[in-house]
């Protein structure tokens, strides 16, 4: 067969056979790795964590409900990016504390990144959407360009 033979189909191999699960377990392993192979080495610093976002989307017909579990983050620390078809998410909170004693310093320091994109069946009226954080729970309203129709439903018989 030549390129030009029309016959010859190609066909397309994922490049990562499983689930976006085992991928991201793949990355957090490798990640834990990669620090803990440093950790011997007291002057470099350690890399931000970054941390999967548990979300929970809703279709309510006019509207999608989203809830991100984000704790420990203040709501001035969280970037929202509304697009037509998807959400991202993503945030960052960094924490410093000292303690100053007679004869020591101790200086602690801890970074956390959140970062999801989230595809929407439906387009969604961006500039309409609403967010507010509560508890490190943070709820996204964001309403439909075209509301999706109620299913009909009818009671059935059992015999």
């Amino acid at each position: 067969m030549t390129r030009d033979d029309p016959k010859q189909k190609t066909e397309l191999v994922p490049a990562w056979p499983f689930n976006w699960q085992t991928l991201d377990k793949a990355f957090e392993n490798f990640r834990k790795e990669f620090e803990k192979s440093f950790s011997s080495f007291p002057s470099l610093p350690s890399m931000p964590k970054v941390t999967a976002l548990s979300c929970d989307i809703v279709d309510e017909g006019d509207k999608y409900v989203i809830k991100a579990e984000l704790p420990g983050v203040h709501k001035d620390e969280i970037k929202l990016n509304v697009f037509d078809n998807s959400l991202e998410i993503s945030a960052q909170h960094k924490e410093e504390e000292e303690e100053k004693k007679k004869n020591y310093l101790r200086k602690e320091r801890s970074e956390i990144s959140y970062y999801r994109t989230l595809p929407l069946p439906d387009k969604v009226v961006s500039d309409k959407t609403s967010a507010k954080l509560t508890d490190g729970v943070l709820n996204i309203t964001i309403p439909k360009s075209s509301p999706t129709p109620k299913p009909k439903s009818s009671s059935i018989q059992i015999q």
